[in-house]
């Protein structure tokens, strides 16, 4: 597997001061408004909830350090934090690439303090958790987010430095992850004493059973579990043997385990996937948000845990689109930490459709500039130091559908499909009465387009744009 290294360097170490009441986590370089800073300052003021923010920081941090598939000892990734004006987000991935987590605190969970803009790295070490697993429940707390007195500091001692070998999957995870949440609604809202109940039945050791659980454990230590169904039944869910129209998929009911530490501060829970219709069949993402006094936690979970986001394929269509690579240039400058983008807004600032926006936004979601938040239905503005090229580059389908289209293998047919010549077979690309195309090769036949178009789909559609853009040129020309 392809990894990089991601430098972070600290002024020191992330601390909880005890006696003050004071957490100061420290920030490596990031974006902001005024552009690139080494050490940016988002935040400093006091948690109105802090007993349930240092429970909700505990549990991203649980799952940068987990693998819930095969696990093994995993490095701790420290979690990305957004600053958007009005919220903070604080966001990690697990090992395993297959959960995300993101804790939004919000407006009402500050109290006092000018949140800013902008995003980086908050350093999230050993010793710091455990004095946030030690917090009381009355103990206040004033969170600072960034270095205290950048001007001195600076020059006060050494900089901490950590070198974090990231998955080339890790990075790819935010781009495929906006996708896959998009297209989520709410399926399910369950009160506190219910959502309580429910998420403790899915990691009790026996598992669970009756109305309002899913049954199930997982296979050994560490599982993710089997993937289960739960339908919704009036404020309680079920479990069901099958997927039915209304159900929502839980892929590995172990992978909600970091959940487990913010139940005592739970006000509701709010489950949310895509829709299904009859004859679905297909194991899918869900995601599952927690409501706290004054913040939020969400844990979206892969479709199978067995495989991460990165291999969904949901950003190929974008990635591959004319136009999306300049149509995504010019929203992105557009774009200014917004934690929510206004897509009708943003497509009559841009003179775009907002067709185009949001393939413009999926572009800029591989170089994770765009995030999706499912209780607000809308996308929201950060900026992470990896490039969309980078994205692209490391997606193998897309690379080899360009080769195929370079070799000049595609041959169109009239009904709209196309032959693609492979070495030494042939695939025939046909299009169906909707407009959309399948294929006759084993990936199209083992996940009808669940997880994403195959290099030949994605080839056809490249050369079928290429030869518009050279009769518009020609047409144009003459």
């Amino acid at each position: 597997m392809t990894q990089a290294a991601h430098p972070y360097h600290y002024l020191r170490s992330s601390v909880l001061d005890d006696r003050h009441g004071r957490l100061g986590l420290e920030t490596s370089g990031g974006s902001t408004p005024l552009g690139e800073v080494a050490h940016p300052r988002f935040f400093e003021g006091v948690l109105t909830s802090p007993s349930a923010a240092a429970a909700g920081l505990l549990a991203v941090a649980d799952v940068a350090a987990a693998r819930y598939h095969l696990p093994r000892p995993a490095a701790s990734l420290d979690p990305v934090v957004t600053a958007n004006g009005d919220r903070l987000r604080f966001e990690s991935f697990s090992g395993c690439g297959g959960v995300h987590a993101r804790l939004d605190v919000l407006e009402s969970g500050v109290d006092g303090g000018e949140i800013g803009h902008g995003t980086t790295n908050v350093d999230v070490n050993v010793p710091l958790r455990d004095a946030l697993g030690r917090l009381g429940p009355a103990e206040p707390l004033r969170l600072a987010v960034g270095p205290e007195e950048l001007e001195v500091t600076t020059l006060d001692g050494p900089v901490v430095e950590k070198q974090v070998p990231l998955p080339e999957r890790w990075l790819r995870g935010f781009a495929e992850t906006q996708v896959v949440a998009a297209g989520f609604d709410l399926r399910a809202e369950l009160p506190a004493a219910e959502a309580v109940r429910f998420l403790r039945s899915l990691t009790a050791g026996g598992g669970a059973g009756g109305t309002g659980a899913a049954g199930g454990t997982g296979s050994g230590r560490g599982s993710a579990g089997p993937t289960q169904w739960v339908l919704p039944a009036g404020r309680l869910l079920r479990s069901t043997s099958r997927p039915v129209p209304g159900a929502v998929c839980l892929p590995g009911p172990r992978r909600l385990v970091a959940l487990q530490r913010v139940l005592r501060h739970a006000r509701a829970l709010r489950v949310y996937g895509p829709p299904l219709t009859a004859g679905d069949t297909r194991p899918t993402g869900s995601a599952w948000e927690v409501e706290l006094p004054g913040m939020r936690l969400t844990l979206t979970l892969s479709p199978d845990p067995a495989r991460g986001f990165s291999g969904e394929g949901g950003v190929l269509d974008a990635l591959a689109s004319a136009g999306s690579e300049q149509d995504a240039e010019l929203v992105a400058v557009l774009l200014a930490w917004e934690s929510r983008i206004d897509v009708a807004e943003l497509a009559e600032q841009a003179g775009l459709s907002p067709q185009r926006v949001r393939a413009a936004l999926t572009r800029l979601g591989t170089s994770g500039q765009v995030g999706y938040d499912n209780a607000e239905a809308a996308f929201f503005h950060r900026r992470l130091p990896y490039d969309a090229g980078r994205a692209e580059a490391g997606n193998p389908r897309l690379r080899a559908a360009r080769a195929l289209v370079a070799a000049g293998a595609v041959r169109p047919e009239a009904d709209g499909g196309a032959l693609v010549h492979v070495e030494d077979h042939v695939q025939r690309v046909r299009r169906a009465a909707d407009g959309s195309l399948g294929c006759t090769c084993l990936w199209w036949a083992k996940y009808r387009g669940g997880r994403g178009p195959c290099k030949h789909v994605l080839a056809v559609g490249l050369a079928a744009e290429a030869a518009a853009t050279t009769s518009v040129t020609g047409v144009a020309a003459r």
